[in-house]
């Protein structure tokens, strides 16, 4: 198990992590220390748990208007997908027609 040290509001934490992740964990920490940063700025010092508290409830806010985003993405790719089968289901249907007229006259 490996182990890293990160450093928010100021202050080293070392927290473990699985063997190789410790730069994923320390570019996590780096951007939770910057919704730290942002509530400190907006609020003052309030205590460091509360700051921990009221910086993890903006990344969650962020993340759920992100998955609105994406379900909204979603929606719409799905919609496009269903024109797109729709368009090609009258494609084949008009050269269906349009082979058999030909056929028609060609035959007669």
């Amino acid at each position: 198990m490996g182990e890293v040290t990160v450093r928010v509001n100021n202050k080293p934490y070392t927290v473990g992590c699985a063997d190789g992740q410790e730069g994923r964990v320390q570019e996590l920490a780096r951007k939770f220390d910057e919704h730290v940063e942002m509530v400190v700025s907006d609020v003052g010092s309030i205590g460091e748990v509360r700051l921990f508290l009221m910086a993890a409830l903006l990344m969650i806010d962020e993340m759920q208007d992100l998955r609105l985003q994406l379900d909204e993405a979603s929606s719409v790719n799905a919609r496009m997908n269903a024109g797109a089968h729709e368009m090609e289901r009258k494609a084949a249907f008009a050269i269906t027609d349009a082979a058999a007229r030909l056929e028609r006259l060609l035959g007669a």
